[in-house]
């Protein structure tokens, strides 16, 4: 930890505090200090942090008589203007928007959904929304076998006889690595 400035004020000491975890230049004048309870002082500093516009720096300064300030907490909150992230909407929620999506799509394709509400038969739907097919069924062949005759039914194509373990062990233990 950095060591505390002499007199110990409560911005000094909070000041001590970001330096530990605010990059080096992200913290500007003082804007406000409020005494919250009991000795208990918080501090807002402005934030000049990159992506953050409207945010300030928090800290929570303990003053006790005859004691030197002790930072409780140090934080980064949002002002009045912050930009903040959406609300947080439940999967239930957001499943319905898809359930109600997907009934929309397939009333517009004239086809028809399942009691889930999803498309039955996909294919009539891109069928009907007229998607261009841009790669032709004969250009993917599902049913093209791969021969599957090796040990625990690998491939054997590709392997030479010379690569394989040996089918039995040495009784001698393990071999010890060419020095070379």
């Amino acid at each position: 930890m950095a060591e505390l400035v002499d007199g110990g004020s409560a911005e000094a000491v909070s000041r001590v505090a970001l330096a530990e975890i605010a990059p080096e230049g992200t913290v500007g004048a003082l804007i406000t200090t409020t005494a919250a309870e009991d000795g208990v002082l918080a501090l807002n500093f402005v934030s000049t942090l990159s992506g953050y516009p409207g945010w300030h720096w928090s800290v929570s300064v303990a003053e006790l008589p005859g004691e030197q300030p002790t930072v409780l907490e140090v934080e980064l909150m949002p002002g009045e203007g912050a930009l903040l992230s959406p609300d947080w909407v439940p999967w239930v929620d957001r499943l319905e928007e898809y359930h109600v999506a997907q009934a929309a799509l397939v009333a517009e394709a004239g086809g028809a959904a399942g009691p889930d509400g999803l498309i039955d038969d996909e294919d009539d739907l891109v069928d009907e929304l007229d998607y261009d097919d841009d790669l032709d069924d004969d250009d993917v062949d599902l049913d093209d076998e791969i021969d599957f005759e090796g040990p625990l039914g690998l491939p054997t194509s590709g392997v030479d006889e010379e690569d394989e373990a040996e089918s039995e062990p040495d009784d001698d233990g393990p071999e010890q690595p060419d020095q070379s």
